[in-house]
């Protein structure tokens, strides 16, 4: 039997991943590097390709990520999805993704911005209900969300 997964020897226990490959205690294949974010390969790609943008510094989630540094994560996603459109990947669409908490699938809470290349027969699907709804419906909503502003 293989066993739990071992932890690089620089790694500490109970240490966010993240911020081990941020702090360069972790490996990961490098493709972005400054001071403040990286952008690494995905160790589990939905395509070949399958980039993740994170910053080194911890935040759990969007909530907790100043805004300027926000903006900048999506900066370098869309240099990143530019990039990955100029190698000889098969990359005929990319998504961006962030999965914001644990209902909506964050499995390491350390946010991160999924970069991914995309082609018509690469089997990632995202199902819904993706009716239309009726405009008081959308209303309601709206008036919620601005009165949260």
């Amino acid at each position: 039997m293989a066993g739990p997964p071992r932890l690089p020897e620089t790694m500490s226990e109970g240490e966010c991943v993240f911020c081990a490959i941020g702090a360069g205690r972790a490996p990961a294949a490098f493709v972005h590097e400054d001071d403040e974010f990286v952008g690494i390969v995905d160790l589990r790609p939905v395509t070949t390709g399958h980039l993740l943008v994170l910053p080194r510094d911890h935040h759990a989630d969007l909530a907790s990520l100043p805004a300027e540094a926000g903006a900048r994560m999506f900066g370098i996603a869309q240099r990143l999805a530019a990039a990955l459109r100029r190698t000889d990947l098969r990359c005929e669409g990319i998504n961006l993704f962030l999965a914001d908490g644990r209902a909506a699938g964050q499995e390491i809470l350390h946010v991160h911005l999924h970069v991914i290349p995309r082609h018509a027969e690469d089997g990632f699907v995202l199902s819904a209900d993706w009716r239309v709804r009726d405009r008081e419906e959308l209303a309601k909503v709206a008036a919620k969300v601005k009165a949260a502003l």
